[in-house]
């Protein structure tokens, strides 16, 4: 310190005492003259002059003592009080931690040397006079306002700058591609879920949240000022400060401030757009920033007692993760909309996925509300995830058309299901433990299996475990095809409604087919089953639409009454009801799509077998009965008829006799 101060005499207080009761006695002895002797007396005089010279150097002592005290305070003082006087007579705040290493280190010095010297008079071994104490702690709790402030400047000076785009979580949050609303007709196959929602299989360390050089400081500070009694002065300086920058993170997130009123009246596209944002703000929240954010309190408070630490971050930590929490919670209490469930399932995941890491850093009693809410949440969320997928069924069955859908084509709902389940075998796994149980209540589908031909395969002794999902899937597709069958029926024209039916089971056999994880959730005799049923669809279209067409051009009735000979006439007027029946079929069935290409040609070819056969074999048995002018169209000119069908743009064949493609 520089300044020498003298060492102070300690008087045992218990000492002083004792000679003052004996000074009492000798005196008490003295005023009992009679009962004494002479010799008696004189020893007691002789003893009474000791002990009041012992009790006057004890007060000399005392009086040392106290001047010592005071001359090492005001040293004390002086060193603390110089950058308060600093202050003032410069009308301007002073940071030490600005003015160089050598004024740090003689303040730190000084403030550690009071901290001791205090407890000592604390310990009142010397006999201290109180002024002295109210001294000592007066300039201690200027020293720790000080060094408070120190602190705070430190922590905020010394931030280091946070980039959130740079980390590893890849988002794909500002792509187009959204969920479409339940029965779109504009979805396309590009219902997909975001690789964000995964654990980052990439590393991501801890970041230093402060500037490395000053934590030994910040350290030395928080070791003082708990060391002074002053830890909740230097706690709640950490925790504002830490609290500030974790606002600012989350504003640099975007992660905005909603109340549970504002999410739960979002329009869809508004919230799928947060959900993503939360999603990814959640990902680099935890596992990058809060880890950091603990491994920053570690470093400040590791010396001091571990509840320190993880209470000074649960502190300051705490409003941000519930904030982010509330949103979550917020969207599970919200509708169930059937194109909810894929972001619920993703938030579910990543929350689900971030629990190790957030039990860990809430290990303590201190972060009992945060472990707690979480779990809450993950209810929640799976609680809604559950309901909104059964909605979907309900959903599936409940949509209701009131006009055919055009052309036969592909309905929006198929697509919508298709691509639906397509999603959803992503989650399989999270979906299977969701679903478990459910087939059981009375809520679960009534008929899990579809039809009665996979009724029959199960009593028949396929006994093979089926996943809950898988039979959700089959209740899904069972549903579909049973809506379609009733969406069929709108059309007036038989052959269009096994066209329809033909196409649908077609592109759900193809998505299942195609699909390595819906070909395993519903299996290869699924498959097999609506092959065959589209088949029969198409089957049942050529039978609707050339049965009666073809029965034109048999021999039947042909003949003149009452001989064998072929009736021009009636030869004439069959081809004319063919040609007109055929322009008939041509003009629809040009209109009507079929917008698989090998299934087009797949249908094509099968008709045009049975029709330009039919046709060829009709004219060539009756060329000498003909003429040529009644020859409307040539078999080739027919089967390149044939070929216009089903793309979905209607033609005529009115006003021309020979027509080739």
């Amino acid at each position: 310190m520089g300044d020498s101060v003298p060492v102070p005499v300690p008087v045992l207080e218990g000492e002083e005492k004792l000679i003052a009761a004996a000074h009492q006695i000798v005196k008490a002895l003295q005023n009992k003259k009679d009962f004494l002797t002479h010799d008696a007396r004189k020893i007691l005089a002789d003893l009474g002059s000791q002990l009041m010279s012992s009790i006057t150097k004890l007060d000399t002592i005392q009086e040392s003592n106290s001047k010592s005290l005071e001359e090492q305070l005001n040293i004390l003082q002086n060193k603390v009080m110089s950058w308060e006087e600093l202050e003032d007579h410069q009308s301007v705040t002073t940071v030490i931690w600005n003015c160089g290493k050598q004024y740090v280190d003689d303040y730190l010095t000084s403030v550690d040397e009071l901290q001791k010297f205090t407890q000592q008079l604390e310990s009142n071994n010397f006999g201290v006079d109180d002024l002295i104490l109210s001294r000592a702690h007066q300039v201690v709790r200027t020293a720790m306002n000080r060094l408070q402030e120190e602190f705070k400047h430190l922590l905020v000076q010394n931030k280091q700058p946070f980039q959130p785009e740079h980390m590893s979580f890849r988002s794909n949050e500002d792509d187009d591609t959204s969920i479409a609303s339940f029965g779109d007709d504009s979805l396309e196959d590009v219902v997909q879920r975001d690789s964000m929602s995964r654990r980052s299989d990439e590393y991501i360390s801890v970041l230093e949240l402060v500037h490395p050089d000053v934590i030994p400081d910040l350290r030395c500070i928080a070791n003082l000022m708990f060391n002074s009694n002053y830890s909740r002065d230097c706690s709640q300086a950490f925790i504002n400060v830490r609290r500030d920058a974790l606002d600012d993170f989350l504003f640099i997130l975007e992660a905005d401030k909603l109340c549970i009123d504002d999410v739960v009246k979002m329009e869809w596209n508004s919230l799928n757009s947060k959900i993503r944002r939360w999603i990814r703000c959640m990902n680099i929240f935890v596992r990058v920033y809060l880890a950091s954010e603990k491994w920053l309190s570690d470093q400040i408070f590791g010396e001091l007692d571990h509840s320190v630490s993880s209470e000074c971050f649960v502190e300051s930590s705490e409003g941000s993760i519930l904030h982010l929490l509330k949103f979550a919670e917020a969207v599970a209490i919200g509708s169930h909309q059937p194109e909810k469930l894929i972001r619920i399932l993703d938030m579910y995941e990543v929350l689900s996925d971030l629990m190790p890491d957030i039990d860990a850093m809430f290990s303590d009693d201190a972060g009992l509300c945060v472990r707690t809410q979480c779990q809450d949440i993950l209810r929640s969320l799976a609680g809604c995830a559950r309901t909104t997928f059964l909605e979907f069924e309900h959903a599936v069955a409940s949509s209701v058309s009131a006009n055919p859908f055009r052309g036969g084509g592909i309905h929006h709902l198929t697509r919508y299901v298709m691509n639906y389940m397509k999603t959803l075998t992503d989650y399989s796994k999270i979906l299977n433990e969701l679903l478990k149980g459910d087939e059981e209540e009375e809520d679960s589908p009534q008929d899990m299996t579809p039809d009665r031909e996979e009724e029959e395969d199960n009593r028949n002794g396929s006994s093979c475990y089926i996943s809950p999902l898988a039979q959700y899937f089959r209740s899904f597709t069972s549903i579909l095809e049973c809506n379609l069958d009733d969406k069929s029926k709108l059309y007036k024209d038989e052959s269009l409604g096994h066209l329809f039916l033909m196409n649908n089971i077609h592109y759900m056999a193809e998505k299942v087919k195609n699909s390595h994880d819906l070909r395993t959730i519903l299996g290869d005799d699924w498959i097999r089953k609506h092959n065959w049923r589209f088949q029969q669809h198409a089957m049942n279209y050529e039978r609707a639409t050339w049965s009666s067409i073809l029965s034109l051009l048999r021999e039947e009735g042909l003949h003149n009454p009452g001989s064998n000979s072929i009736s021009r006439t009636l030869l004439k007027e069959r081809l004319q009801c063919f040609y007109a029946a055929f322009d008939e079929v041509y003009k629809s069935q040009t209109g009507w799509l079929i917008q698989d290409s090998q299934l087009r040609d797949d249908l094509r070819i099968s008709t045009s077998l049975k029709v330009i056969q039919a046709y060829r074999t009709f004219v060539g048995r009756h060329n000498n009965h003909i003429s040529d002018k009644h020859i409307k169209y040539s078999p080739d000119d027919m089967e390149n008829f044939l070929l216009d069908l089903f793309e979905g743009s209607p033609r005529s064949l009115h006003g021309s006799s020979h027509r080739g493609k």
